[in-house]
């Protein structure tokens, strides 16, 4: 009997052992055919802001196309909050099945590494770099019923009246943030900084006349420039903006060496599937190489990625373009003594 049991024991050993690489192999076979099928189903983006920031904005634009390409809808989901680090925080413990993606600005995706130090909820290495969408230029401004009518306007209120002037941004740690920091800087002024959960609430007030001044980016406030609800006083980029060719630069108006434009573009957690990262890679940079695409960018006065010589995007090119801003703006960071509020 005992000759019996071992020789059955030997038996379930043998059938296990020659049993376990065949249920690998048929796990490995069913995560490639997952990954073939991909996308078998809608696809969320993650917006860190409100709606009708530049954010949604690039947003919006980019699913609405990229889903026609994919045969699948591409949902935009807003979870404004902490300066978008909640939103990038769901997204890096999102399952990474290539249905979760972040559309991330320079704040989640660069900025906030440094701003927030350790309280920042996640890691660069917890996000997957996929496509750079759209880079834009800042805009600084005032409400239309300022008396307030250029940058030196600004500049000599402010000097006049220290802390007594204030400034709104769609959120600390954007770049609209930043780059008034940096003008405040090289200007020489205190302006009090007041943060809001998105473009979309801040404009609100600004148009109402509530801030003395704002700084944001070109997409989402060029609508109420162009209607005449805001004035412009300066562009942060270094060369005008086409879509605002009379409005100076920051050099332009007697401030120098505060450039600092934003930028927007999709990651996923860092676990997703290279092939699905490579497939969303390039449907985007089809659509960022779009006439459509770019007729649209130019109307909103912004750029393309240009991280190709077409113009283009990859995941490689974004993931190292990335790295090279969390360095940059960390610098800037810890040089002007910059901190959230």
């Amino acid at each position: 009997m005992e000759e019996i049991a071992m020789g059955l024991a030997r038996r379930r050993v043998l059938t296990a052992s020659l049993a376990a690489p065949a249920l690998l192999f048929a796990q490995m076979r069913g995560a490639r055919s997952q990954e073939a099928a991909w996308p078998a189903r809608p696809i969320r983006f993650v917006v860190p802001f409100s709606p009708a920031g530049t954010t949604d904005i690039a947003a919006r634009l980019a699913a609405e196309m990229v889903g026609r390409r994919l045969g699948q809808q591409v949902v935009v989901e807003n979870r404004p909050g902490a300066s978008g680090n909640i939103a990038a925080e769901m997204v890096a413990r999102a399952a990474p099945d290539g249905y979760t993606m972040l559309v991330n600005a320079i704040s989640t995706a660069a900025i906030n590494y440094t701003l927030f130090g350790e309280r920042m909820p996640v890691k660069p290495e917890e996000l997957a770099a996929v496509a750079l969408l759209i880079r834009v230029p800042n805009v600084v401004f005032v409400p239309a019923t300022s008396p307030i009518k250029d940058l030196a306007g600004l500049i000599a209120a402010a000097k006049a009246r220290p802390d007594a002037l204030n400034y709104g941004s769609a959120g600390s740690g954007g770049s609209g943030h930043l780059a008034f920091e940096l003008f405040k800087l090289r200007a020489g002024v205190r302006i009090v900084h007041v943060g809001y959960r998105g473009a979309g609430p801040m404009l609100v007030e600004a148009v109402a006349g509530r801030l003395d001044a704002a700084c944001d980016n070109m997409p989402s406030c060029i609508g109420h420039i162009r209607d005449g609800r805001l004035r412009p006083l300066a562009v942060t980029s270094a060369e005008r903006a086409h879509a605002l060719p009379d409005v100076p630069t920051f050099a332009e108006a007697g401030v120098k060496d505060a450039e600092a434009t934003g930028w927007f573009g999709i990651q996923a957690p860092s676990r997703t599937p290279r092939a699905v990262i490579e497939r969303m890679g390039h449907e985007l940079d089809v659509v960022t190489r779009d006439p459509a695409y770019r007729a649209r960018l130019n109307e909103l006065g912004g750029n393309p990625p240009n991280l190709k010589p077409d113009g283009g995007t990859t995941p490689e090119a974004y993931e190292a373009f990335i790295a090279t801003e969390i360095r940059r703006w960390g610098e800037v960071i810890r040089s002007t003594g910059i901190t959230a509020d």
